[in-house]
């Protein structure tokens, strides 16, 4: 077993949410787990699937069985019952903001095609947002913002 290779405690809970579809047939060369492994080094370091090392298997296999749960959506289901999982025994914090703006209204014209003449601030010199927003304006207005929700203050979840 590699370093970040999955360790059997891991490897059990993962092989009961795994599709159960075998056929008939020839033996499998490699294991689901070799596979599995060979995907998550890939997408660890972000190497190039050619460059998979040969004890996961053969690069076009990984990449394969990668490809084709992607397209049945095989690995947002599995992500989806773990984050189950560990939802129901308290280990995830879900911590979503949100907060509303004001649009901003159309941009400023130009008068007598000048460049200087851009409108600066707006009408009457009141900022639409708190300056403590770190909004600021550029030549197409506010500057945005962006909302993510994520898993534990660490990472962005999926779909936020």
């Amino acid at each position: 077993m590699g370093r970040g290779d999955l360790t059997d405690g891991l490897w059990t809970r993962l092989e009961a949410l795994l599709p159960t579809g075998i056929k008939p047939g020839r033996p499998q060369v490699w294991t689901r787990r070799q596979l599995i492994d060979g995907i998550r080094w890939r997408t660890r370091t972000g190497a190039p699937w050619r460059d998979v090392p040969e004890r996961y298997g053969p690069w076009d296999r990984v990449y394969d069985v990668f490809r084709r749960w992607q397209r049945y959506g095989t690995w947002a289901r599995i992500l989806t019952q773990l984050q189950a999982e560990a939802d129901a025994k308290g280990l995830i914090t879900w911590d979503v903001k949100r907060r509303l703006h004001r649009l901003p209204g159309p941009p400023a014209r130009r008068r007598g095609g000048e460049k200087g003449d851009l409108q600066k601030e707006p009408p009457g010199g009141v900022s639409v947002e708190p300056a403590d927003h770190g909004l600021g304006r550029s030549r197409g207005g506010l500057t945005s913002k962006i909302h993510l929700a994520v898993e534990q203050g660490q990472k962005p979840r999926p779909g936020s």
